[in-house]
Protein backbone atom coordinates (compact mmCIF):
# COMPACT_ATOMS: atom_id res chain seq x y z
CA UNK A 1 0.00 0.00 0.00
CA UNK A 2 1.63 3.28 -0.81
CA UNK A 3 1.35 6.37 1.32
CA UNK A 4 -0.36 9.44 0.28
CA UNK A 5 1.63 12.30 -1.71
CA UNK A 6 2.08 15.21 0.76
CA UNK A 7 1.68 18.92 0.00
CA UNK A 8 4.80 20.28 -1.86
CA UNK A 9 5.31 17.23 -3.71
CA UNK A 10 4.01 16.11 -7.28
CA UNK A 11 3.50 13.15 -9.36
CA UNK A 12 6.41 13.57 -12.29
CA UNK A 13 5.74 13.03 -15.74
CA UNK A 14 7.42 9.60 -15.39
CA UNK A 15 5.02 8.67 -13.25
CA UNK A 16 2.16 9.64 -15.17
CA UNK A 17 3.74 7.61 -18.01
CA UNK A 18 3.83 4.63 -16.11
CA UNK A 19 0.03 4.65 -14.70
CA UNK A 20 -0.76 5.32 -18.15
CA UNK A 21 0.91 2.36 -19.86
CA UNK A 22 0.18 0.21 -17.46
CA UNK A 23 -3.63 0.64 -17.74
CA UNK A 24 -3.29 0.34 -21.48
CA UNK A 25 -1.68 -3.19 -21.31
CA UNK A 26 -4.29 -4.68 -19.07
CA UNK A 27 -7.15 -2.74 -20.55
CA UNK A 28 -5.64 -4.35 -24.04
CA UNK A 29 -4.89 -7.58 -22.22
CA UNK A 30 -8.06 -8.12 -21.23
CA UNK A 31 -9.97 -6.52 -24.32
CA UNK A 32 -7.82 -9.26 -26.67
CA UNK A 33 -7.17 -12.19 -24.19
CA UNK A 34 -3.67 -11.48 -24.49
CA UNK A 35 -1.82 -12.70 -21.31
CA UNK A 36 1.52 -11.43 -21.99
CA UNK A 37 0.39 -7.81 -22.59
CA UNK A 38 -0.84 -8.55 -18.62
CA UNK A 39 2.76 -9.80 -17.82
CA UNK A 40 4.35 -6.78 -19.83
CA UNK A 41 1.82 -4.27 -17.65
CA UNK A 42 3.07 -6.10 -14.27
CA UNK A 43 6.50 -4.41 -14.05
CA UNK A 44 5.51 -1.01 -14.43
CA UNK A 45 2.71 -1.47 -11.45
CA UNK A 46 5.15 -3.31 -9.47
CA UNK A 47 7.94 -0.74 -9.72
CA UNK A 48 5.53 1.79 -8.84
CA UNK A 49 4.21 0.58 -6.34
CA UNK A 50 7.82 -0.60 -4.70
CA UNK A 51 8.87 3.14 -5.37
CA UNK A 52 5.55 4.99 -3.73
CA UNK A 53 5.48 2.98 -0.97
CA UNK A 54 6.87 5.28 1.66
CA UNK A 55 6.95 8.92 0.08
CA UNK A 56 8.45 12.26 1.54
CA UNK A 57 6.29 14.12 3.86
CA UNK A 58 8.64 17.36 3.70
CA UNK A 59 10.59 19.56 1.40
CA UNK A 60 14.31 19.91 1.35
CA UNK A 61 15.80 22.82 3.38
CA UNK A 62 18.41 25.23 1.80
CA UNK A 63 20.41 27.16 3.36
CA UNK A 64 22.68 30.35 2.29
CA UNK A 65 26.13 30.94 4.06
CA UNK A 66 28.56 33.80 3.75
CA UNK A 67 31.04 35.16 5.79
CA UNK A 68 30.09 37.79 7.91
CA UNK A 69 33.73 39.13 8.97
CA UNK A 70 35.17 42.61 7.74
CA UNK A 71 35.35 42.24 4.17
CA UNK A 72 36.87 44.60 1.78
CA UNK A 73 36.66 45.39 -1.86
CA UNK A 74 39.41 42.48 -3.46
CA UNK A 75 38.80 40.29 -0.78
CA UNK A 76 37.85 36.27 -0.93
CA UNK A 77 34.74 35.75 -0.32
CA UNK A 78 33.53 32.37 1.44
CA UNK A 79 29.85 32.12 0.59
CA UNK A 80 27.70 28.34 -0.24
CA UNK A 81 24.78 26.59 -0.13
CA UNK A 82 23.74 23.68 2.28
CA UNK A 83 20.88 21.14 1.18
CA UNK A 84 19.56 19.03 4.36
CA UNK A 85 17.29 16.15 3.96
CA UNK A 86 15.01 16.02 6.58
CA UNK A 87 13.33 12.89 5.73
CA UNK A 88 14.37 9.26 6.43
CA UNK A 89 13.76 8.46 2.39
CA UNK A 90 17.37 9.70 0.49
CA UNK A 91 16.54 12.03 -2.43
CA UNK A 92 17.63 10.55 -5.60
CA UNK A 93 18.44 14.20 -7.25
CA UNK A 94 18.34 17.99 -6.16
CA UNK A 95 18.83 20.48 -8.51
CA UNK A 96 20.47 23.70 -6.95
CA UNK A 97 20.66 27.06 -8.47
CA UNK A 98 21.29 30.94 -6.57
CA UNK A 99 21.54 34.37 -7.98
CA UNK A 100 24.36 36.81 -6.91
CA UNK A 101 25.23 40.33 -6.92
CA UNK A 102 27.42 41.57 -10.44
CA UNK A 103 29.78 42.28 -7.87
CA UNK A 104 30.77 39.37 -5.97
CA UNK A 105 32.12 36.89 -8.42
CA UNK A 106 31.79 33.50 -6.61
CA UNK A 107 32.58 30.77 -8.75
CA UNK A 108 30.53 28.43 -11.25
CA UNK A 109 27.30 30.52 -9.51
CA UNK A 110 26.24 31.08 -12.45
CA UNK A 111 25.14 27.29 -13.12
CA UNK A 112 22.79 25.52 -11.54
CA UNK A 113 24.38 21.80 -9.07
CA UNK A 114 22.89 18.69 -9.68
CA UNK A 115 23.84 16.95 -6.77
CA UNK A 116 22.41 13.79 -4.43
CA UNK A 117 21.47 13.99 -0.38
CA UNK A 118 21.30 10.99 1.76
CA UNK A 119 17.97 10.18 4.11
CA UNK A 120 18.33 12.38 7.16
CA UNK A 121 21.48 14.33 5.79
CA UNK A 122 22.73 17.30 3.96
CA UNK A 123 24.89 18.02 0.98
CA UNK A 124 27.49 21.11 0.77
CA UNK A 125 28.19 23.35 -2.14
CA UNK A 126 31.13 25.70 -2.07
CA UNK A 127 31.36 28.55 -3.49
CA UNK A 128 34.40 30.62 -3.27
CA UNK A 129 34.89 34.05 -5.08
CA UNK A 130 35.53 37.72 -4.54
CA UNK A 131 34.13 41.02 -4.02
CA UNK A 132 34.52 43.53 -6.65
CA UNK A 133 32.62 46.51 -5.34
CA UNK A 134 31.64 48.04 -1.85
CA UNK A 135 28.19 48.22 -0.71
CA UNK A 136 25.50 45.31 0.62
CA UNK A 137 25.57 42.96 -2.06
CA UNK A 138 23.40 39.49 -1.87
CA UNK A 139 24.17 36.01 -2.30
CA UNK A 140 20.84 34.44 -3.49
CA UNK A 141 17.82 33.52 -3.63
CA UNK A 142 18.21 30.14 -4.06
CA UNK A 143 16.17 27.99 -5.54
CA UNK A 144 16.17 23.90 -4.87
CA UNK A 145 13.93 20.80 -6.51
CA UNK A 146 13.95 17.32 -5.63
CA UNK A 147 13.36 13.87 -7.18
CA UNK A 148 12.53 11.07 -4.78
CA UNK A 149 10.94 8.02 -5.30
CA UNK A 150 13.11 6.28 -8.07
CA UNK A 151 12.27 9.97 -9.80
CA UNK A 152 8.23 9.44 -9.59
CA UNK A 153 7.68 12.42 -7.27
CA UNK A 154 9.12 15.92 -7.29
CA UNK A 155 8.87 19.05 -5.00
CA UNK A 156 7.43 22.21 -5.82
CA UNK A 157 10.83 24.74 -5.96
CA UNK A 158 11.93 25.54 -2.40
CA UNK A 159 12.85 29.68 -2.71
CA UNK A 160 15.68 30.60 0.03
CA UNK A 161 15.40 34.50 0.38
CA UNK A 162 18.85 36.20 -0.44
CA UNK A 163 21.76 36.41 2.45
CA UNK A 164 23.19 40.13 2.62
CA UNK A 165 26.92 40.55 2.58
CA UNK A 166 28.62 43.50 3.07
CA UNK A 167 31.45 44.70 1.45
CA UNK A 168 33.42 48.01 2.88
CA UNK A 169 34.99 50.16 0.35
CA UNK A 170 38.41 50.41 0.65
CA UNK A 171 40.72 52.91 1.91
CA UNK A 172 42.89 54.67 0.06
CA UNK A 173 46.35 55.63 1.72
CA UNK A 174 45.89 59.06 3.05
CA UNK A 175 47.07 61.34 5.55
CA UNK A 176 47.43 64.82 6.16
CA UNK A 177 50.29 67.02 7.92
CA UNK A 178 48.82 70.30 8.09
CA UNK A 179 47.22 71.34 10.88
CA UNK A 180 43.99 72.10 11.71
CA UNK A 181 42.62 75.51 11.21
CA UNK A 182 40.44 75.19 14.30
CA UNK A 183 40.66 72.85 17.60
CA UNK A 184 37.74 73.58 20.02
CA UNK A 185 37.73 69.79 21.62
CA UNK A 186 38.76 68.56 24.89
CA UNK A 187 41.80 67.28 24.10
CA UNK A 188 43.82 66.03 21.07
CA UNK A 189 46.35 66.24 18.75
CA UNK A 190 45.99 69.49 17.22
CA UNK A 191 47.52 72.82 18.18
CA UNK A 192 44.65 75.09 19.39
CA UNK A 193 44.68 78.93 19.85
CA UNK A 194 43.92 78.76 23.22
CA UNK A 195 47.03 78.91 26.06
CA UNK A 196 46.84 75.73 27.79
CA UNK A 197 48.53 72.64 28.27
CA UNK A 198 50.65 71.98 25.37
CA UNK A 199 53.83 71.70 23.50
CA UNK A 200 53.57 74.32 21.35
CA UNK A 201 55.41 78.04 22.90
CA UNK A 202 52.69 80.88 22.86
CA UNK A 203 55.22 83.67 24.65
CA UNK A 204 56.73 84.56 27.78
CA UNK A 205 54.10 86.27 30.85
CA UNK A 206 54.60 87.20 34.65
CA UNK A 207 54.22 84.24 37.28
CA UNK A 208 51.13 83.96 38.61
CA UNK A 209 48.99 81.94 41.35
CA UNK A 210 48.55 78.68 40.06
CA UNK A 211 51.18 78.34 37.47
CA UNK A 212 53.67 74.90 37.75
CA UNK A 213 57.19 75.21 38.68
CA UNK A 214 58.76 73.81 36.00
CA UNK A 215 57.30 76.29 33.57
CA UNK A 216 59.49 78.65 35.04
CA UNK A 217 61.88 80.48 32.80
CA UNK A 218 64.51 81.29 34.61
CA UNK A 219 66.83 82.88 32.00
CA UNK A 220 63.56 85.56 31.41
CA UNK A 221 63.22 85.66 35.42
CA UNK A 222 67.10 86.59 36.43
CA UNK A 223 67.22 89.35 33.72
CA UNK A 224 63.95 90.88 35.29
CA UNK A 225 64.42 90.07 38.83
CA UNK A 226 60.39 89.11 38.67
CA UNK A 227 59.17 85.08 37.62
CA UNK A 228 58.20 84.81 34.70
CA UNK A 229 56.93 81.52 32.80
CA UNK A 230 56.72 80.03 29.58
CA UNK A 231 53.07 79.63 28.27
CA UNK A 232 52.18 77.10 25.74
CA UNK A 233 48.98 76.48 23.18
CA UNK A 234 47.13 73.82 24.29
CA UNK A 235 46.37 70.53 22.40
CA UNK A 236 42.55 69.83 21.49
CA UNK A 237 40.78 67.66 19.24
CA UNK A 238 39.13 68.78 16.33
CA UNK A 239 35.91 68.14 14.33
CA UNK A 240 35.79 67.14 10.60
CA UNK A 241 32.80 67.06 8.91
CA UNK A 242 32.74 65.15 5.61
CA UNK A 243 30.09 66.22 3.17
CA UNK A 244 28.98 63.91 0.57
CA UNK A 245 27.51 65.69 -3.22
CA UNK A 246 25.13 63.25 -4.18
CA UNK A 247 23.35 65.21 -6.97
CA UNK A 248 25.24 63.41 -9.59
CA UNK A 249 26.37 60.08 -10.76
CA UNK A 250 29.47 60.36 -13.20
CA UNK A 251 31.16 57.42 -14.86
CA UNK A 252 30.74 53.73 -14.79
CA UNK A 253 32.13 51.98 -11.93
CA UNK A 254 34.21 48.85 -13.12
CA UNK A 255 34.84 47.43 -9.37
CA UNK A 256 38.09 47.73 -6.94
CA UNK A 257 40.21 46.47 -10.10
CA UNK A 258 38.49 48.75 -13.16
CA UNK A 259 37.08 52.30 -13.89
CA UNK A 260 36.19 54.44 -11.02
CA UNK A 261 33.00 56.53 -11.00
CA UNK A 262 32.01 59.67 -9.16
CA UNK A 263 30.51 57.64 -6.56
CA UNK A 264 33.02 54.84 -6.02
CA UNK A 265 35.86 57.96 -5.50
CA UNK A 266 33.51 59.90 -3.22
CA UNK A 267 33.20 56.93 -0.87
CA UNK A 268 36.48 55.48 -0.70
CA UNK A 269 37.54 59.40 0.15
CA UNK A 270 34.99 59.36 2.71
CA UNK A 271 36.52 56.46 3.88
CA UNK A 272 40.33 57.00 4.15
CA UNK A 273 39.80 60.39 5.65
CA UNK A 274 37.43 59.55 8.16
CA UNK A 275 40.25 57.04 8.94
CA UNK A 276 42.94 59.05 9.06
CA UNK A 277 41.52 61.95 11.80
CA UNK A 278 39.83 59.30 13.54
CA UNK A 279 42.83 57.69 14.06
CA UNK A 280 44.41 60.99 15.42
CA UNK A 281 41.51 61.20 18.16
CA UNK A 282 39.36 63.74 16.05
CA UNK A 283 35.84 63.92 15.98
CA UNK A 284 34.34 62.65 12.41
CA UNK A 285 30.80 63.23 10.80
CA UNK A 286 28.93 62.96 7.76
CA UNK A 287 26.28 64.24 5.70
CA UNK A 288 24.73 64.10 2.54
CA UNK A 289 24.04 66.90 0.23
CA UNK A 290 20.98 65.30 -1.61
CA UNK A 291 17.33 64.76 -1.43
CA UNK A 292 17.78 62.11 1.24
CA UNK A 293 19.72 64.60 3.74
CA UNK A 294 21.19 61.15 6.21
CA UNK A 295 23.58 62.82 8.70
CA UNK A 296 25.93 60.48 11.35
CA UNK A 297 26.40 62.56 14.02
CA UNK A 298 29.36 63.03 14.97
CA UNK A 299 31.71 60.82 17.60
CA UNK A 300 35.58 59.17 18.09
CA UNK A 301 37.20 56.41 18.19
CA UNK A 302 37.37 53.08 16.51
CA UNK A 303 33.29 52.41 17.06
CA UNK A 304 32.93 55.50 15.25
CA UNK A 305 35.19 54.30 12.73
CA UNK A 306 33.23 51.00 12.15
CA UNK A 307 29.75 53.18 12.07
CA UNK A 308 31.15 55.56 9.28
CA UNK A 309 31.86 52.76 7.35
CA UNK A 310 28.82 51.24 7.79
CA UNK A 311 27.17 54.31 7.20
CA UNK A 312 28.70 54.12 3.70
CA UNK A 313 27.56 51.01 2.34
CA UNK A 314 23.86 52.50 2.45
CA UNK A 315 24.90 55.69 0.01
CA UNK A 316 23.44 56.29 -3.35
CA UNK A 317 23.28 58.37 -6.17
CA UNK A 318 20.06 61.18 -5.07
CA UNK A 319 19.73 63.11 -8.17
CA UNK A 320 16.52 65.69 -7.88
CA UNK A 321 14.60 68.09 -10.25
CA UNK A 322 16.61 71.55 -10.68
CA UNK A 323 13.83 73.41 -8.89
CA UNK A 324 14.24 71.68 -5.88
CA UNK A 325 16.97 73.37 -3.29
CA UNK A 326 18.46 70.47 -0.89
CA UNK A 327 18.20 71.80 2.31
CA UNK A 328 21.72 72.92 3.47
CA UNK A 329 22.02 75.72 6.17
CA UNK A 330 25.10 77.00 7.56
CA UNK A 331 24.01 76.74 11.08
CA UNK A 332 23.35 73.10 11.03
CA UNK A 333 27.40 73.08 10.96
CA UNK A 334 29.74 73.97 14.24
CA UNK A 335 31.51 76.89 13.72
CA UNK A 336 35.04 75.26 14.33
CA UNK A 337 34.77 72.35 12.27
CA UNK A 338 36.59 71.52 9.19
CA UNK A 339 33.96 70.77 6.04
CA UNK A 340 35.45 68.83 3.77
CA UNK A 341 32.91 68.73 0.74
CA UNK A 342 33.75 65.33 -1.84
CA UNK A 343 31.60 66.54 -4.93
CA UNK A 344 32.27 66.47 -8.46
CA UNK A 345 30.78 70.27 -9.21
CA UNK A 346 28.65 69.70 -12.12
CA UNK A 347 25.19 70.52 -10.29
CA UNK A 348 25.47 74.30 -9.74
CA UNK A 349 23.58 73.83 -6.16
CA UNK A 350 26.67 72.16 -5.53
CA UNK A 351 29.20 75.56 -6.14
CA UNK A 352 26.45 77.82 -4.54
CA UNK A 353 26.59 75.68 -1.52
CA UNK A 354 30.88 75.95 -1.35
CA UNK A 355 30.11 79.74 -1.79
CA UNK A 356 27.28 80.08 1.17
CA UNK A 357 29.00 77.71 3.59
CA UNK A 358 32.61 80.01 3.27
CA UNK A 359 30.69 83.14 3.24
CA UNK A 360 29.05 81.97 6.23
CA UNK A 361 32.44 81.35 7.80
CA UNK A 362 32.77 77.90 8.03
CA UNK A 363 36.04 76.33 6.98
CA UNK A 364 35.34 74.75 3.82
CA UNK A 365 37.99 72.63 1.33
CA UNK A 366 36.12 71.00 -2.06
CA UNK A 367 37.70 68.02 -2.98
CA UNK A 368 37.10 67.61 -6.40
CA UNK A 369 36.04 63.84 -7.61
CA UNK A 370 35.40 63.92 -11.25
CA UNK A 371 37.42 61.36 -13.10
CA UNK A 372 39.64 62.82 -15.67
CA UNK A 373 38.30 61.32 -18.66
CA UNK A 374 34.55 62.13 -17.63
CA UNK A 375 32.46 63.33 -20.27
CA UNK A 376 29.43 63.72 -21.62
CA UNK A 377 27.78 60.60 -23.99
CA UNK A 378 28.38 61.13 -27.65
CA UNK A 379 25.02 61.40 -29.03
CA UNK A 380 25.85 62.96 -32.71
CA UNK A 381 28.99 65.13 -34.50
CA UNK A 382 28.24 68.37 -32.47
CA UNK A 383 28.99 66.21 -28.88
CA UNK A 384 33.04 66.98 -29.20
CA UNK A 385 32.47 70.46 -29.60
CA UNK A 386 29.84 70.54 -26.51
CA UNK A 387 32.38 68.54 -24.13
CA UNK A 388 35.05 71.04 -24.55
CA UNK A 389 32.50 74.34 -23.77
CA UNK A 390 31.54 71.74 -20.55
CA UNK A 391 34.54 71.90 -19.51
CA UNK A 392 35.65 75.46 -19.85
CA UNK A 393 32.61 76.49 -17.84
CA UNK A 394 33.16 73.87 -15.94
CA UNK A 395 36.86 75.57 -15.22
CA UNK A 396 35.06 78.83 -14.90
CA UNK A 397 33.02 77.35 -12.29
CA UNK A 398 36.32 76.40 -9.85
CA UNK A 399 37.85 80.10 -10.75
CA UNK A 400 34.73 81.61 -9.22
CA UNK A 401 34.92 79.19 -6.40
CA UNK A 402 38.56 79.49 -5.59
CA UNK A 403 37.92 83.37 -5.93
CA UNK A 404 35.05 83.05 -2.85
CA UNK A 405 38.12 81.60 -0.83
CA UNK A 406 37.22 78.17 -1.47
CA UNK A 407 40.25 75.78 -2.23
CA UNK A 408 39.50 72.72 -4.69
CA UNK A 409 41.24 70.40 -4.94
CA UNK A 410 41.36 66.99 -6.83
CA UNK A 411 41.63 63.67 -4.83
CA UNK A 412 44.58 62.36 -5.35
CA UNK A 413 44.97 59.77 -2.04
CA UNK A 414 47.72 60.60 0.06
CA UNK A 415 48.70 64.19 0.96
CA UNK A 416 45.87 65.54 -1.27
CA UNK A 417 44.44 68.23 1.41
CA UNK A 418 48.02 69.13 2.86
CA UNK A 419 48.21 72.56 0.44
CA UNK A 420 44.53 74.09 1.03
CA UNK A 421 44.81 72.43 4.87
CA UNK A 422 47.70 75.10 4.80
CA UNK A 423 45.75 77.96 3.08
CA UNK A 424 42.82 77.45 5.25
CA UNK A 425 44.71 77.18 8.50
CA UNK A 426 46.24 80.67 7.15
CA UNK A 427 43.23 82.37 6.71
CA UNK A 428 41.85 81.33 9.97
CA UNK A 429 44.91 83.00 11.92
CA UNK A 430 44.95 85.91 10.15
CA UNK A 431 42.86 88.77 11.78
CA UNK A 432 39.56 89.59 11.05
CA UNK A 433 39.04 93.03 10.37
CA UNK A 434 35.72 94.85 12.55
Amino acid sequence: MTEPIAPGWAPTRALGRSVLLTGLLLLLGVALGRVDLVLLAAPFAIGAALNLRRTPQSVPEVTITADAAHLVEGGAVQAGLTVANPEAIGYDLVVVRTKTSPWLRLEHADRPFAITVPSDGWAAIDLPGEARRWGRQDVGPAAARAAACGGLLTCRPVVTPAHGVRVYPVTEPFKATESMPAAAGLVGAHRSRRLGEGGELAGVRQFAPGDRLRRIDWRVSLRTRDLHVASTLSDRDAEVLILLDLLGEVGLSGGVEGSASVLDTTVRAAAAIAEHYLHRGDRVSVLEYGAGGRRLRAGSGRKQYLTVLEWLLDVRADPVDEEYEPVLGAHHISTSALVVVLTPLIDPRSADMLAKLTQAGRYTVAVDTLPEDAAPPVRNQWSPLATRLWRIERENVLGRLREHGVPVVAWAGAGSLDLVLRDVARMASAPRGR
